[in-house]
C-alpha cells in the first residue's frame, strides 16, 4: 500500500477544511498539508449556501446581542463560551473574506450590507446575492492556490482513521480513479467532511452529505454530541427538496396557508405586520425549529396546501417586485421556475419544511479539539457548541471560517510538543486491516441491496425522527435501525471492477449513514423533554434540571450506541424562554 506522509491531514475540502488548510500554510510555509476530498473542492457542499453569513459590523448591532440571539435561538444548550468566541471571531473572518475578493452585496454607500435572517434580532447577515455560499467557497479554493505546501487529493473517500497509544496518526482513504487504498501518515488529522442530512429522504443536502467524518471519529471511540437536533428548514421545495434560502423571508417574503393566511402568529411567531413595512418583524423570521413545527400543526388541521408532491404552505413574495427579487434573489427565481414552474414575481410558490442541517456531531471543545489526541474537526461534522438545540440561520457559515482557522491553529499548537508518528508497523497494520475490510465486500452475496437499506433507513428516520417524535416510534427507529445494521454486513455489490467503482462507494456511504442514524435515535429516545428542533409529543415541555445537558453517544461495535450526557457550559445567560411573540426594530 502506497503511504503519503504530510504533517497534518485534512479529511473534507469545503468551507471549513479549505479555511483550514489556509491558516496553517500562512502559519508555517515549511508545513506538508494533505488536503483529502471525496468530491473537487468546488463541489463541497458549502457552494449549495445561498443566505448568507452572520458577523456584526453594523453600528445598531453588537456582540452581546448576537451572543444572546445565538443562545436563545439554541435553547440554552449552546456552550457559551464558544458563542462568545464565535461572534467575537466572526467581523475578523467575514473581513477577512472581504480582502481575499468575495464580493459581498453592497448598499448604496458602498458598505457591506446586510439582511434579516431568522431568529435574529438584529440584521446581521453579510450575503452575496442568493449564491453566497458559491463566492464563499470560490474565494477561499482560489486563495488556496497560491499555497504551494497545500497539496490536494481530490476524489478520495476516506475509510478509517489510524490510532496508536491513544492518538491519531493519519487516515487510509481510497483513490476512486484507480480503487487503490492509500495510506496517509500525519502527525495531526482535521476532519471537516460536513454533515450527514442524506439520512433521510427529504432534504436540502447534496448527494455527498452521508456523515462520512462523523463516523471515522465515532468508530475510533469519540462520541457523537447532540445527534437527536436534526434541523428542519421550513421553506424547501416539495418536488426536490432544494432549498428556498431564508433570505426569501429576510427580504419580506411571507408565508401563507391554503386560505391565504399568514398563520404563523397562531403558533407564537408575533402579531401580522403589514407586508412590506420595512422593519425585522418576527412572524416569518421566527428561528427554523418554530417555523416548521407550526407547518406540522397546520397539516393536521386540513390547512395546507396539496401538491403531487405532498402538502406544502406558500411562500409570496410578488409584493417584493421583479426588480428586486432579480437583484436579491436571482437563483432563487431560477430554481423556482425550474423545478416547480412557479414564477415568484408572479405567484406564490409552494414550499415546506425539510431537513437541512445536523445541529450534533463530532463531540470537540472550544479549541476544536476531540478528546482523541491529534484529532480536530470544523464545520457540521463537529459539534463545538455553538448551534445548540436549534441553529440560526447564517451562523453556519461564519462557524465554517471560525472553527475551521481554530482547527487549524489547535493542530498547530499540538504539533509543536512534537508528537511522534506512531508505531509503523502498528500502523501498518491497521491500514492493511482496512483495505481488507473493504475488499471483504467485494466478496459478499448475502443478497441485501444497497438501495433497499438506505430506503428503510431513511424511511424510518422520516417517520419516527422527524420535526415531532415518540417514545413508542423512537424505540421502533432503534430497532429498525439496529436491524439494518446488521443486515448490512449482507451487502451485495454488483460493480466488482476498481476504476470510479460508485456501487462501492454507496455502500461505504451507506455504512456510515447507518452509525450516524442510530446515534440520532437511541440519544432522542433517550432525551426525554422537548427542546428545539427536538420535539416529542409524550414530553412536551423542556426540562432544564434533567436535560440541561448535552448527549455523547459512544459507539459500541453491534451493540446500540451508549449515551452518556455532559455539562453545559453557561458563562451569563440563564436558561429562560424563548419568546418570539413581539416584533423587532
Amino acid at each position: 500500500m502506497e503511504t503519503i506522509t504530510s504533517d497534518i491531514a485534512i479529511i473534507g475540502a469545503g468551507g471549513a477544511g479549505l479555511r483550514a488548510a489556509i491558516a496553517l500554510a500562512q502559519a508555517d510555509p515549511r508545513l506538508r498539508i494533505a488536503l483529502i476530498s471525496k468530491v473537487y473542492p468546488m463541489r463541497s457542499h458549502t457552494c449549495a449556501a445561498e443566505g448568507g453569513a452572520a458577523g456584526v459590523i453594523k453600528g445598531d448591532d453588537s456582540l452581546e446581542q448576537h451572543f444572546n440571539d445565538t443562545v436563545g435561538g439554541g435553547d440554552w444548550l449552546c456552550d457559551q463560551d464558544a458563542v462568545d468566541y464565535l461572534v467575537q471571531e466572526a467581523p475578523k473572518e467575514l473581513l477577512q473574506l472581504e480582502h481575499w475578493g468575495c464580493p459581498w452585496s453592497r448598499e448604496l454607500d458602498g458598505s457591506v450590507a446586510v439582511r434579516p435572517f431568522g431568529g435574529m434580532k438584529i440584521q446581521r447577515t453579510w450575503f452575496a446575492a442568493d449564491k453566497t455560499g458559491f463566492h464563499l467557497l470560490h474565494t477561499l479554493f482560489q486563495t488556496s492556490l497560491q499555497f504551494s505546501s497545500i497539496e490536494r487529493y481530490d476524489e478520495y473517500y476516506a475509510t478509517d482513521l489510524l490510532v496508536d497509544e491513544g492518538r491519531c496518526c493519519g487516515l487510509t482513504a481510497i483513490e476512486m480513479r484507480s480503487g487503490q487504498m492509500r495510506q496517509f501518515r500525519a502527525r495531526a488529522v482535521i476532519i471537516a467532511g460536513g454533515g450527514a442530512g442524506r439520512m433521510f429522504p427529504f432534504t436540502t443536502n447534496g448527494a455527498i452529505k452521508t456523515g462520512d467524518g462523523m463516523a471515522l471519529a465515532y468508530r475510533a471511540g469519540v462520541p457523537l454530541k447532540d445527534m437527536e437536533f436534526v434541523q428542519y428548514h421550513p421553506t424547501g421545495l416539495p418536488s426536490t427538496g432544494t432549498l428556498l434560502t431564508e433570505a426569501c423571508r429576510g427580504e419580506g417574503g411571507v408565508l401563507l396557508n391554503k386560505h391565504g393566511r399568514r398563520f404563523l402568529q397562531d403558533y407564537g411567531m408575533g402579531p401580522e405586520t403589514p407586508i412590506g413595512k420595512p422593519v425585522l418583524k418576527t412572524m416569518e423570521l421566527g428561528p427554523r425549529d418554530r417555523l416548521s413545527q407550526a407547518f406540522w400543526h397546520e397539516q393536521k388541521k386540513g390547512n395546507m396546501v396539496t401538491t403531487q408532491w405532498g402538502d406544502a404552505m406558500l411562500l409570496d413574495m410578488r409584493h417584493l417586485g421583479e426588480q428586486k427579487i432579480n437583484e436579491r434573489l436571482p437563483l432563487v427565481r431560477d430554481m423556482s421556475i425550474s423545478y416547480m414552474g412557479v414564477d415568484p414575481v408572479r405567484d406564490p410558490v409552494p414550499v415546506r419544511p425539510v431537513v437541512h442541517y445536523m445541529m450534533g456531531g463530532i463531540h470537540t471543545d472550544i479549541r476544536a479539539a476531540t478528546p482523541l489526541a491529534g484529532l480536530y474537526a470544523a464545520g457540521e461534522c463537529a459539534c463545538v457548541s455553538i448551534n445548540g438545540a436549534n441553529r440560526l440561520g447564517s451562523n453556519s457559515l461564519t462557524e465554517l471560517l471560525v472553527f475551521g482557522r481554530r482547527a487549524a491553529l489547535s493542530a498547530m499548537e499540538y504539533l509543536a510538543s512534537d508528537p511522534g508518528r506512531g508505531n509503523s508497523q502498528a500502523i501498518d497494520a491497521q491500514a492493511e486491516a482496512a483495505r481488507a475490510r473493504v475488499r471483504a465486500l467485494f466478496q459478499k452475496s448475502g443478497g441485501e441491496s444497497i438501495a433497499g437499506l438506505r430506503k428503510e433507513m431513511m424511511h424510518t428516520l422520516e417517520q419516527h425522527a422527524g420535526i415531532y417524535r415518540s417514545g413508542e416510534g423512537l424505540s421502533e427507529a432503534c430497532a429498525t435501525l439496529a436491524a439494518l445494521r446488521r443486515r448490512y454486513a449482507n451487502i451485495e455489490l454488483h460493480d466488482k471492477t476498481n476504476v470510479y467503482n460508485t456501487d462501492l462507494l454507496q455502500a461505504l456511504e451507506l455504512g456510515s449513514m447507518l452509525d450516524c442514524a442510530e446515534a440520532v435515535a437511541v440519544s432522542a429516545l433517550e432525551r426525554r423533554e422537548s427542546r428545539g428542533a427536538h420535539q416529542r409529543l409524550d414530553f412536551t415541555e423542556r426540562d432544564d434540571a434533567r436535560y440541561l445537558k448535552h448527549s455523547l453517544a459512544s459507539f459500541q461495535g453491534a451493540a446500540a450506541p451508549r449515551v452518556d450526557y455532559s455539562d453545559v457550559v453557561i458563562t451569563k445567560s440563564q436558561p429562560g424562554v424563548r419568546d418570539y411573540s413581539g416584533g423587532h426594530a
